[in-house]
């Protein structure tokens, strides 16, 4: 995470797209993904490897059927509800984030406190997602939540608009 609490694609080692992904990424994530299936006694599967590896490689959000595509091989289809199973197993433990005004999913970089909430940055120029957190969001959160008496099953917040990236390249455009 760096200075800014932001720990997605733009928080770390860019690729030549301007967005990080790629192997060390990939195994740090699949590394906690075994630890936590081991201390937590499930299972963590081929699929469930495989959906992971896909998602962290990808370097944008991904839907299940683009998943599911990539985990395909000639005359041997993966469906879309074996990977929506994945993709339940692997959000319900913190090892990738749905988006919800993508329908995407993202790979988790980081074990999240109980309660705590994260916020993503979504590009509409190149469809980077960044996640961040926020102490001073969280507190306002907590107030309108606390007034409103309302108890969150989630707390995602969704922000879009263009990355430091792309503002850079219409400024130098």
């Amino acid at each position: 995470m760096d200075e800014h609490g932001t720990c997605g694609h733009h928080g770390h080692a860019h690729g030549e797209d301007g967005h990080a992904h790629g192997p060390a990424r990939t195994a740090d994530l699949i590394a906690r993904a075994e630890r936590l299936a081991q201390d937590l006694g499930l299972q963590f599967t081929t699929l469930r490897r495989r959906t992971l590896e896909v998602v962290s490689e990808e370097g944008r959000p991904l839907g299940a059927y683009d998943i599911a595509e990539r985990l395909s091989a000639p005359g041997k289809r993966v469906a879309a509800v074996s990977v929506y199973r994945a993709l339940d197993f692997l959000t319900e433990h913190g090892l990738v984030h749905r988006i919800a005004s993508r329908n995407a999913f993202v790979p988790c970089e980081h074990g999240h406190g109980a309660g705590e909430s994260a916020v993503f940055l979504i590009c509409r120029s190149c469809g980077s997602v960044d996640e961040t957190i926020s102490a001073e969001i969280e507190r306002s959160l907590d107030r309108t939540l606390a007034q409103a008496g309302f108890k969150p099953a989630s707390r995602i917040v969704e922000i879009e608009g263009e990355c430091g990236v792309c503002q850079g390249r219409q400024d130098a455009g």
